[in-house]
């Protein structure tokens, strides 16, 4: 296990100033946070009810009503309250702050005399606390709502509800170490909780509990059966002896695989990776770094979504991934870009950078609208309206995006990474500043204040500008070169640097005495890439995936007419790439290029040849399908 004294730097440290990014940013701030704000008050009409604030003002005595939503509602206010602190680092608002400052103060009350803090027991079974960790997601929800006072706390300085969750933490504490109560959480994210608390407050507790709960897991593979004959009543109809969906099958340093329900899972990998860092723990290390190799390279889609089962929303076998009946919840590429960047605060490599990157322009943005305000809790790769959303089998693969969900976890956990987004494209170590992703902006570290002008996703050149805080004293900048960069040069001060020795798993390491106004730019060309499936990847036999850059490309029924299963690329036509679009789906750029549509007669089988067309076909970005209406929608095309 390598450990550099590498470190998450703070959100305030970066200011995003970026032609990609920016713009997304100011959705999240000015269009997401106060829509959801609104749905979870119920104020948009024809909208899933969420009664999500309701709930708590209910649980604090201050007006009357029943509980309503599911077991886990109260993660919806957590998600958002954490995006609005985000937000708040951001662009200050002073309305927001206070907004958020009132829910706050409404949560502090609906906690109970002893530290615990959840509305749907504290309403409706008050007497069932803690029996049911297999169903009920007590864990999960003081998780998430952990991670929203940490990053409260940060924003603003206040404490109030950093200090509620230390409560429901002593809480928890004392129920599962103090007096020994058995228990593990159904739904993993406590661990990211108590370790987001641990970093903003450097109290041990915080760690010593996360550990508790990732080292009891597996210990014990009978333990929610047990939980489950014992408790005599059942929330959801979950199956105790599946112990793989849930990740207790085995003690996490034993198991090798992804298994289980996705999100679940890389809640708990994030939370390994983060442990194997804090606690120097080297079997915590392996255990990730075998995980992350067996996910990504024979259980992730090329657009870095994860889970490619409906059934139990869960990774299956090597190489299952279906394109039509695919899962690939957003939450789930959102928990792979947690566990990325923590393995890169590991261990800097294109290996973790390169998907996360992957993951977040395509398997995260595609889960919401270009307006910000319709979302996708699953992401496909093959849409075909009439079967899609309709029949069994297809049901959940929706083909245009919902305003809202009865079970609304995506939205808010997309509100929160895009607000977040300067945390992930840089870190820190003793002596060195990691540059991970090409977003333009203004960081500012220890050793000097850098200033980013990016033409990425779209073109290869990046240029950083640098500004010691000391004079003559020597640091190192590391910039990442992605795996897909051909051709890749640096300029120092404008000259092409012909030689560059310090080269390590893809960053490049320039160690100098920088002085202000250096500059360093990087210049790659940026191909049109032809990607093929494993052959053990049953549906992508005989297909072709196009990227460029980070972006998956995927083709769409308005540019390329009805039945797009009768078009077929050819290996020997030229893709041109063609300018940058700023009118179109709010600025891409597409993929031109010829190819054929084979035709039969209206025979359901016949013998003999297709008719053929040549044709000319157009391919978009994938985060931006389904903004133009119903149609139909593939990334794996037939090739020839």
């Amino acid at each position: 296990m390598r450990i550099d004294d590498i470190n998450e730097i703070e959100l305030k440290q970066v200011k995003i100033n970026d032609g990609f990014w920016s713009a997304r940013q100011k959705l999240i701030t000015e269009v997401v946070i106060p829509y959801q704000e609104s749905i979870l008050e119920d104020k948009v009409p024809g909208v899933e009810k969420s009664h999500a604030f309701a709930n708590f003002r209910i649980a604090a005595g201050l007006e009357e009503g029943e509980f309503y939503g599911m077991v886990f509602q109260d993660s919806d206010v957590a998600k958002w309250l954490e995006a609005v602190a985000y937000s708040l680092c951001i662009k200050p608002d002073e309305d927001l702050e206070r907004r958020a400052d009132e829910i706050i103060d409404i949560i502090s009350k609906a906690q109970q005399p002893d530290g615990y803090l959840n509305t749907y027991f504290t309403m409706k079974a008050p007497e069932k606390r803690w029996t049911n960790l297999h169903e009920c997601h007590e864990l999960y929800c003081a998780g998430h709502m952990m991670e929203a006072a940490a990053a409260y706390y940060k924003a603003t300085g206040k404490d109030t509800l950093l200090q509620v969750m230390e409560r429901m933490s002593d809480h928890i504490e004392n129920r599962f170490i103090s007096e020994k109560r058995e228990g593990i959480p159904g739904h993993q994210e406590i661990e990211i909780g108590l370790m987001k608390l641990y970093h903003a407050t450097g109290k041990e507790k915080f760690l010593k509990l996360a550990l508790h709960f990732i080292d009891e897991r597996g210990k014990d593979p009978e333990y929610f059966i047990r939980e489950n004959n014992n408790r005599g009543w059942k929330h959801e109809i979950l199956d105790p002896y599946n112990t793989k969906y849930n990740q207790s099958f085995a003690p996490v340093r034993e198991q090798k695989a992804a298994q289980g329900h996705s999100v679940r899972a890389v809640y708990m990998y994030t939370a390994m990776a983060d442990l194997a860092k804090a606690a120097e723990d080297d079997g915590l290390w392996k255990a990730c770094e075998a995980i992350w190799d067996n996910m990504v390279n024979k259980k992730m889609y090329i657009t870095g979504g994860i889970g490619s089962s409906a059934e139990g929303e869960a990774f299956t076998v090597d190489y299952d991934l279906p394109n039509d009946s695919v899962y690939a919840e957003t939450c789930a590429s959102v928990g792979l870009i947690f566990f990325a960047k923590k393995m890169l605060d590991l261990n800097p490599s294109n290996q973790y950078a390169d998907i996360m990157e992957r993951a977040l322009y395509n398997g995260v943005i595609s889960g919401m609208q270009l307006d910000g305000k319709r979302f996708f809790y699953v992401n496909p790769l093959e849409v075909n309206p009439g079967i899609s959303g309709e029949l069994f089998g297809f049901k959940h693969v929706l083909p245009e995006r919902p305003a809202w969900y009865q079970c609304a976890c995506c939205p808010p956990n997309v509100a929160r990474l895009l607000t977040s987004l300067g945390q992930y494209a840089w870190s820190e170590g003793r002596d060195t500043i990691y540059s991970h992703l090409s977003i333009g902006g203004r960081a500012e570290f220890r050793a000097a204040r850098i200033s980013v002008d990016s033409k990425s996703p779209w073109e290869g050149n990046v240029t950083y500008w640098i500004e010691p805080t000391q004079t003559g004293k020597e640091f190192t900048l590391s910039v990442r070169v992605p795996s897909y960069a051909k051709n890749a040069v640096f300029y120092l001060n404008g000259r092409k640097l012909e030689d560059q020795q310090d080269i390590r798993l893809g960053y490049y390491y320039f160690k100098r005495i920088w002085r202000s106004g250096d500059t360093l730019q990087l210049k790659y060309d940026m191909e049109v890439r032809r990607v093929h499936a494993n052959t053990l990847v049953r549906e992508n036999i005989g297909c072709v995936a196009l990227l460029r850059g980070p972006i998956v490309y995927c083709f769409e029924e308005r540019d390329n007419g009805k039945n797009l299963q009768e078009l077929w690329t050819r290996k020997k036509d030229t893709i041109e790439a063609g300018d940058y679009e700023p009118e179109v789906l709010n600025g891409i750029v597409r993929l031109k290029m010829k190819g054929l549509r084979i035709f039969a007669n209206d025979e359901l089988y016949f013998e003999g040849e297709f008719r053929q067309q040549e044709v000319e076909m157009t391919a978009i970005p994938y985060y931006a399908w389904g903004n133009r209406g119903l149609n139909q929608m593939r990334v794996w095309m037939h090739e020839y």
